[in-house]
Parts: structure tokens; C-alpha cells; sequence
């Protein structure tokens, strides 16, 4: 890896690129233009294209009748460094560390989307081109929902015309596995509120005489599961697509122990979840129902003896092929009024959603992907589903009419969104090869 590598890389971590945080506005736009500088500098056509929120980077080379057309796409934004206090080095200060690099975005995303920009650099420096036509487009808004992306592809649909997208946002099964990753779960999200008294009570005077909130909240949230983990808003699992027998056979074939695996990144005491499923297939393959955040009276030191007047909690669900969010939101509302207990009411507001994503791996274009990945670590690809939410895929789908090959390069202990997240170089150095082998194989 050339030496100037490494101090790009440092360059464009130091941006303190937080989207969800208004002071940072200033350094976005300072780091979106950093990459409009980069891209123009290797021979890319460059534009910074304003949004609502953050620009969007949108690059591209001389298009040619008769050639493939690729969309890579990644982002620039990442999430908050907090808290601070549990980072070994500052998270905007770049350190290297026995040949891994720490710093906030180091894996999600700035150290897989520089490492397509320098494979693209690298084949445009050897054959003075690329050999397909290929659109490039890096947001400020992944990490608080794409807001404003959708807007963009639609406004520019026929010049962002293409056959297939890129995205390097997703995992590594283990370090030096290759990994091609074609499904993932969606996500659809609510918040109750449980209200009874219409002010907090004292507990001595009318305990007993009126119904405590915040016990209602946890009866109600307790008739979710059964003991097993199992959901049951009655037709939750309707819809849900089982897994082919193929996809169970070669995730049981995969060079790692899934339940050690989480076991050790999570440190908890034993595994728990559906029966009838392993823990890869319920993360990739299942659906599930989470309790998000809860609250509700008092938090302060020592005791206030009060029945408080309301109690919230948070829930997301996390959905598989081929349910729908609308659905589960109105069978979640149904099952949740109907375990109300008696002496309180209930107030439901629905939040953000976004669909699942789910892609034939075995499709000409998958098999391309499956070869690049092969090509740039000379291992055999790993076939996987995520258990995460990539809304944007689905986005592409709708509105450009692609597939999207999802070749991530993090590392399941990268600490993404997390104090200390790092990358190794030695990822940073195979996703240089990667871009270079999928744009050869995509171009057959």
C-alpha cells in the first residue's frame, strides 16, 4: 500500500462528520468537499449536490454506449464519538494500533468507501479508464435515516441509470473471510405511552385504590414473548418467508461458531431466543419484537414514594421477507390494546420504517461478486444474510430498478457506532482489491 494511502486515510477520519448534530454542519460540508477534491483529483467528473441536510458527493467518469453501469455507494457522515471517556485515543485524531486504525468512521464508513475511491484511482492510473461506466455517489445522511437521498435519485433517475449498485456498509463473517451479504431484515418502529393518574400520586395515599402505570407498561410488555422468545402479536409470523434448505445447510457450514461468536462479543452468561433456530438464523432469518427504552417516574437518588402519572417505552421490530411494516404496526396496535390492563390508557405513535432486502446470490451478478471476493482474499465467499437495516438498498430498488451487491469489509469486533472502533489495514488494502476485481467482473 503506498504511503500516501495511510495519510488520506487519516486526512478524511479527521473530519468530525457527526450528522446528527448541528454544530458539526461546518465540518460536513468541509469533509464533502475534501471528496469532491479527491474524486476530481483521479479523474472523476465532480459535483457537490445540495440537499436539505448534507451534500451529497456525486462523481462520475466518461459514460460509453455499450459498457455495464455501476453505482458504489457509501457515506461520509458518521455517528457521535460519545461518550468519550471509554476511548483509548481521541476519535478524531487518528492512531494506528498493532496494524489496525482508530478513530470514529474508520469502518463505517470512511475506510470501505476510500478504499473503492483508491481502487477506481489505481485501474484509471494503469489503463488510463475504467472499464465500466460508473456513477459514485457518497451522502452526509446514512447514519440519521437518508433523508434526503431518496429525493435525489429520483430527481436524477435517468442520468443515474445503471444495472447494479455497490455498497461496501456491511460485514466480514470473520477476518479474512470474504463475505457477500444478500439479505437484509427491515425495521419498523413505535412508541407507547401508558397514562393514569392525571398527576404523580402519593404512593401511601392512593396506593392500592388506583392502577400503577408503570406495572401496567411491564404486564403489557410482557405479553410480547412467550418464554421461549417467541412473538405473540397474533399474525406476526403470517408472512414470513422460511429459510430455503440450501441457506441453512451453508450457514452451517461457515467457518465460524455462531454461538461462540456472539457469545464473546456480547459477554452475555448464555444465548436465548426462538426455538427451533440457531443464532444465525434467528439474527438473519427471524423476526423479532425489541423493547427499545422504558421510563417513567422517578430516577433520582434514594426513594420518592409516587405512583407516576404515565409510563413510555420504545419499540422497534425487526422484519424478514416478506413482511410488511404497515401490517405489523396495526397487528402490534391490535394486540397491545387488546392487553391493556384495566385503570390506564394508551397512546401509540408509529416512527421511522424501513422495508427488508433480499437479493438471489446466485444471480449472474451475485455470481460476479462471488469471484471478486474470491479474487481480492483467495478464500471462497461466505453467503450470508444481515440481521441490520440498509433502507438506501431497498431505495435503489425501487427507484433505479437494481440489485445491490453488499461486500462489507467490517470486522465483527470493529466497534462500529461504538468507542475505539477501528479497521484493519490489512481490510483497507483488500477493499482496494476488491473494487478493482468487481468492476473487472462486472464489465464481462
Amino acid at each position: 500500500m503506498r504511503d500516501n494511502y495511510l495519510e488520506e486515510y487519516y486526512s478524511f477520519l479527521r473530519f468530525p462528520s457527526v450528522s446528527t448534530d448541528d454544530q458539526y454542519k461546518e465540518k460536513l460540508e468541509e469533509c464533502a468537499g475534501w471528496l469532491v477534491e479527491k474524486l476530481t483529483s483521479i479523474g472523476l467528473q465532480t459535483q457537490l449536490v445540495p440537499t436539505r441536510g448534507h451534500p451529497i458527493v456525486w462523481a462520475h467518469n466518461e459514460q460509453q454506449s455499450g459498457r455495464r453501469t455501476v453505482l458504489i455507494y457509501g457515506h461520509y457522515d458518521v455517528q457521535p464519538p460519545d461518550p468519550l471517556e471509554l476511548w483509548d485515543s481521541p476519535p478524531f485524531e487518528p492512531v494506528l494500533k498493532n496494524g489496525y486504525v482508530f478513530a470514529r468512521g474508520a469502518t463505517d464508513n470512511k475506510g470501505q468507501i476510500l478504499s473503492h475511491i483508491l481502487g477506481i484511482q489505481e485501474t484509471i492510473e494503469q489503463h488510463h479508464d475504467l472499464p465500466v461506466n460508473l456513477h459514485l455517489v457518497i451522502e452526509g445522511e446514512e447514519e440519521i435515516g437518508s433523508a434526503n437521498l431518496g429525493g435525489f435519485l429520483n430527481e436524477n433517475r435517468n442520468a443515474l441509470k445503471c444495472d447494479v449498485g455497490v455498497v461496501s456498509d456491511t460485514g466480514m463473517i470473520a477476518r479474512g473471510v470474504p463475505t457477500l451479504s444478500y439479505g437484509l431484515r427491515g425495521v419498523t418502529a413505535l412508541e407507547i405511552k401508558v397514562t393514569g393518574p392525571k398527576v404523580d400520586l402519593h404512593s401511601g395515599v392512593f396506593g392500592g385504590a388506583v392502577a400503577n402505570p408503570i406495572t401496567a407498561l411491564a404486564q403489557l410488555l410482557a405479553t410480547l414473548h412467550d418464554r421461549d422468545g417467541r412473538v405473540k402479536i397474533a399474525g406476526f409470523y403470517d408472512r414470513v418467508k422460511p429459510l430455503e434448505d440450501w441457506e441453512r445447510e451453508a450457514w452451517r457450514k461457515l467457518p465460524v461458531d455462531g454461538d461462540k461468536l456472539i457469545r464473546e462479543e456480547t459477554g452475555v452468561p448464555e444465548l436465548f431466543g426462538e426455538a427451533g433456530y440457531n443464532s444465525v438464523e434467528r439474527i438473519w432469518a427471524r423476526p423479532t419484537a425489541e423493547i427499545n427504552g422504558i421510563g417513567g417516574g422517578y430516577q433520582g437518588k434514594g426513594t420518592k414514594t409516587v405512583i407516576a402519572s404515565h409510563a413510555m417505552a420504545k419499540l422497534t421490530f425487526r422484519l424478514v421477507p416478506e413482511q410488511r411494516g404497515d401490517e405489523i404496526l396495526e397487528l402490534a396496535e391490535v394486540h397491545l390494546q387488546k392487553n391493556l390492563p384495566k385503570g390506564v390508557t394508551i397512546e401509540i405513535t408509529t416512527g421511522h420504517s424501513g422495508p427488508w432486502y433480499l437479493t438471489d446470490p446466485h444471480s449472474p451478478l451475485g455470481e460476479a461478486a462471488q469471484h471478486a471476493l474470491r479474487n481480492a482474499f483467495n478464500r471462497e465467499a461466505a453467503l450470508i444474510r444481515e440481521g441490520g437495516s440498509i433502507p438506501i438498498v431497498s431505495q435503489f430498488r425501487e427507484i433505479l430498478g437494481i440489485e445491490t451487491l453488499l461486500m462489507g469489509l467490517a470486522l465483527p469486533d470493529c466497534r462500529a457506532h461504538s468507542p475505539n472502533e477501528n479497521f484493519p489495514l490489512e481490510n483497507f488494502e483488500g477493499g482496494i482489491r476488491l473494487n478493482k476485481a468487481i468492476l473487472q467482473e462486472l464489465a464481462r
